[in-house]
């Protein structure tokens, strides 16, 4: 679509506003909302925003930065192919947006140009990423002052289905009145806790779909229900935690072909290509979870024996290890064969979580890295000598650590470029400075609300 087709669907689909919108550092989504008397200029020129707004944290917390001083401005300018109407509110669409700077360049902390750059960068090796984000979260009711789950129900049961129903129907419906194809809903493990899984695209329109994704469950819970839906990673104590698995998958450039598919791959699982891409992803893990669990809350959750993947770990279908080879479906063999990412968590910048992994994996392709011998057991349940025999090392225990790790991955850290690498550290930083200083429950509140 161009931005002179925007305008005559917009005004088609009898739409008044619509929101310019990106997901800055620290996860948050953000955006501008224009009158459509203003979108045809506006898709052009985009709209102004200080280059301050980049440094506010989860917590709206201004952090001063050297390159993100409330002086100048950029311009959040809209990809007219993400245009879509927002079936929970009036007459509102929206589109998502990069951040460019007055010449129409990335301005360097745009996180839609760093998974681009990334994307570009396996193109160029012949590798394109497909992706899906693998939904949990919660459901919630305030009651009395007090936020709780919203209904129960044995996990996978019909009677957990029945209780939200109703609500999962209207979710589903501005999910798919979105142009995004819905595979399995169901009711995870946690009281009020709910899985959607989304089919894969492309590595940037799979970001895209998790952005409208977390933004029509949350606006559809809350708009027609009356309910919270909350997309962090760990919002009750007594709770089970959410993830958002990314399966990934390696493509030639024309589509044609699974690059990560060997038919006569046996005990290695995966061919050649994937096995190096598996092998860069674990190497670069305790760096990349500071992209992938990004949150204070995170680590409440990546836990041993919670299914979150806590070690630098891979296996055939082993649900602790942090890459799990998914197995593929008989007769579409070549077609399904995948990995997943469990260490993700929905509190993410996909842009961010998406790119990271493509480098990781990349520089695996690109050095021959070999990966270790598979986990065929619970990581927690080995013994040293299997442990070591399978390369499995713990994975950052807090924010903190993982962020060091960042700091020092030069493949990453470079990768996302100086002022953008010292926004994510320096954000959330002071992120896990004010969280530290709250009680445990109040910092679990605060991920709630914001995500």
């Amino acid at each position: 679509m161009t931005g002179d087709d925007v305008v005559a669907k917009a005004r088609e689909d009898g739409v008044r506003l619509v929101r310019f919108l990106y997901c800055d550092p620290s996860g948050v989504i953000r955006g501008k909302t224009v009158h459509v008397d203003r979108l045809a200029n506006k898709i052009r020129e985009g709209v102004g925003l200080t280059r301050a707004q980049n440094a506010v944290n989860m917590l709206e917390q201004y952090v001063p930065l050297e390159g993100m001083e409330p002086v100048g401005e950029i311009r959040v300018t809209p990809d007219p192919e993400t245009y879509t109407v927002l079936p929970w509110l009036p007459r509102t669409a929206g589109m998502l947006s990069d951040q460019l700077g007055h010449d129409g360049l990335d301005w360097g902390s745009c996180t839609r140009t760093f998974l681009k750059r990334a994307i570009s960068a396996a193109e160029e090796a012949g590798i394109r990423v497909k992706a899906a984000f693998e939904n949990e979260f919660y459901l919630a009711e305030e009651l009395d002052g007090k936020v709780k789950p919203f209904q129960d129900g044995p996990v996978y049961s019909s009677i957990g289905m029945d209780r939200v129903a109703y609500v999962m129907d209207d979710i589903l419906d501005s999910l798919e009145s979105q142009g995004l194809e819905v595979e399995q809903s169901i009711n995870e493990y946690g009281p009020g806790q709910q899985e959607i899984a989304i089919r894969y695209a492309d590595a940037l329109q799979a970001a895209d779909n998790q952005i409208k994704f977390r933004d029509a469950v949350r606006g559809t819970a809350e708009v027609q229900h009356g309910l919270i839906a909350s997309f962090a990673a760990k919002p009750f104590a007594d709770g089970v935690g959410s993830g958002a698995h990314i399966h990934f998958s390696l493509w030639s450039l024309d589509e044609s072909t699974n690059l990560m598919y060997d038919a006569s791959a046996g005990d290695r699982l995966l061919s050649e290509t994937g096995r190096q891409f598996v092998a860069g992803v674990l190497d670069h893990l305790p760096a990349l979870v500071a992209l992938t669990c990004p949150s204070y809350n995170s680590y409440e959750r990546l836990q041993p024996r919670a299914w979150a993947g806590s070690t630098v770990s891979w296996g055939p279908d082993n649900r602790e290890c942090a890459v799990r080879i998914a197995s593929p479906f008989r007769g579409r063999e070549a077609e399904s064969t995948n990995a997943e990412l469990k260490a993700c968590d929905p509190s993410c910048n996909p842009y961010l979580a998406l790119g990271g992994l493509i480098l990781a994996g990349l520089d695996g392709v690109l050095r021959g890295l070999v990966p270790p011998q598979p986990a065929l057991r619970d990581p927690a349940a080995m013994t040293d000598v299997e442990r070591a025999r399978c390369g499995i090392q713990p994975l950052p225990s807090t924010l903190r650590m993982a962020l060091a790790n960042l700091q020092v991955d030069d493949v990453l850290h470079s990768g996302l470029g100086d002022l953008l690498a010292r926004c994510i550290i320096a954000v959330r930083t002071s992120e896990s400075e004010a969280l530290e200083a709250m009680s445990a429950e109040d910092a679990r509140r605060a991920h709630l609300r914001v995500f």
